[in-house]
Order: C-alpha cells, then structure tokens, then sequence
C-alpha cells in the first residue's frame, strides 16, 4: 500500500485524474471501477477539464459503480444513476451501454448481484477501482462487519452512514436504509485500486487504518493484502500521522 500526500483537496483531485488517464491511455479499452460522493467529484471535475482540453477519448472504456441505494429509481435525482450522469457520464464521450450501476429497484435482489458480479468477469476484471472511504472505515457500502469474502449484495448502511450522506437529501428520514454494493471480495479482485481521502474528518479513520491490523471492523484495512493500492490523501487527512509515518507509508 503506498501513501501519496496532497496538499489539499484540489491537488488530491489533480494527482488522482492523472492516476486514473495513465490508465486509460495504456489501455483504451479499460475497465473503471467508479465511486460516488463529494471525496471523487473534483477526480471527475479534472477528467471533464482534460476530455475538453485534450479529447481523450472513453470510446471504448466501460464502467462499473460500486453500488446504489435500494429503492431509488434511476431519476431520482439522490441516485447514483443520477450523479454519475451529470457529473461524469453526460460531460465525457462514454457510451450509456458501457455504463453499470447496480440496481436499486431489482425485483430479485439475489439475481441482480449475482448478474453485475458475472458482468464484471465477463468483461475481464476491473483494471482499477476509484475508492473513497467511510468516517467508520466502510469502502463502497461495506459497513464494519462485513465478511471480507463478500460479493456484490444488499446491506443495510449503518447510522453513521446515512447521518454523513443527509446533506444530500432534504432529511435524515429521506436516506434509504439499505444499498446494494460491491462486496469486499469484489473489490479486492480489482487489479488496481486507488483509494482518496480529504479533509480533517477522514484524519481519525486514517490514522486508524495505518495503525491497525488487517480486520472487518474497519473493513478498508483489507486494501493492506491488496498488491497494488495507492492512497491519495490531503494534509488535513493526514493530520494525526506523523511527519515520519507519511514518509515511511510513501516509500
């Protein structure tokens, strides 16, 4: 696991895109693994600035999100159908065909996970998965707890977790209470995987993380045993580490 410092969140951002178009260039035809939420949306901010500027092209890329809350249909504007088509989808040349999401309103829950996982095999594995991580360590929507041999499933999200994603609804009482996510052994599969955080109330789940061992109350220290993970973390992130520590992480 390497350690990348950012200044701030706007270098965060930059040093990011720059991961992820180093991808797409070697590989036009990349497989994305995608995240939502406000840690990501200046990743997408830049890859948007960079398509216009330098036409780099998503012709050929598809995309997989980590998951969707249950219940919203696609145009509820509080999905992540939604926020990735007007913060992502809708600005680049990507096909709508080469777009996945899980489904939220799936009849047959068991058979929707199951189908998205198979999806991703069939198209080869996911080249690199974009990470943000919980204030209680969750990645996607694998809250403490979860079995590090998960699939893509239904969860039930933590308080913690719909108190932290209120902002974007009009009340607490409006965030779903479940969500269908990649699993822990879903992501873990990813070839690359490349987690941000920002700002001081990511600093304590942080500190834990490089401080802890591998365990499923912070299911993000898994990305430990992953061969090839980046971490890019802002100063404020990274205030309760140590000078050394984030030298020694970086190595």
């Amino acid at each position: 696991m390497k350690l990348i410092e950012a200044k701030d969140y706007h270098e965060m951002s930059m040093l990011a895109a720059e991961i992820i178009l180093d991808q797409i260039k070697s590989k036009t035809d990349s497989v994305l693994g995608l995240a939502t939420g406000g840690t990501v949306l200046g990743t997408y901010q830049q890859l948007i600035l960079d398509h216009q500027q330098n036409k780099t092209s998503y012709q050929h890329i598809k995309t997989f999100n980590l998951d969707e809350y249950a219940g919203l249909s696609k145009q509820d504007e509080n999905s992540y159908h939604a926020y990735m088509k007007k913060h992502f989808f809708d600005e680049v040349n990507i096909p709508s065909s080469q777009t996945f999401l899980p489904n939220g309103e799936a009849q047959d829950m068991k058979t929707e996970c199951e189908t998205y996982d198979l999806k991703i095999e069939e198209l080869g594995g996911i080249d690199l998965q974009l990470l943000g991580i919980g204030q209680n360590g969750h990645i996607g929507f694998n809250e403490p707890g979860s079995s590090f041999e998960s699939k893509t499933h239904l969860v039930a999200l933590e308080q913690s977790t719909r108190e932290a994603n209120a902002r974007y609804f009009n009340s607490i009482e409006d965030v779903p209470t479940h969500a269908v996510t990649m699993g822990i052994a879903s992501i873990m599969k990813s070839k690359k995987i490349l987690l941000l955080a920002s700002g001081i109330q990511k600093s304590s789940i942080l500190y834990d993380l490089f401080h802890s061992d591998v365990t499923n109350s912070i299911p993000a220290t898994i990305l430990m045993n992953h061969p090839d993970t980046i971490i890019i973390a802002d100063q404020e992130a990274l205030s309760k580490l140590h000078q050394d520590e984030r030298k020694l992480f970086a190595k």
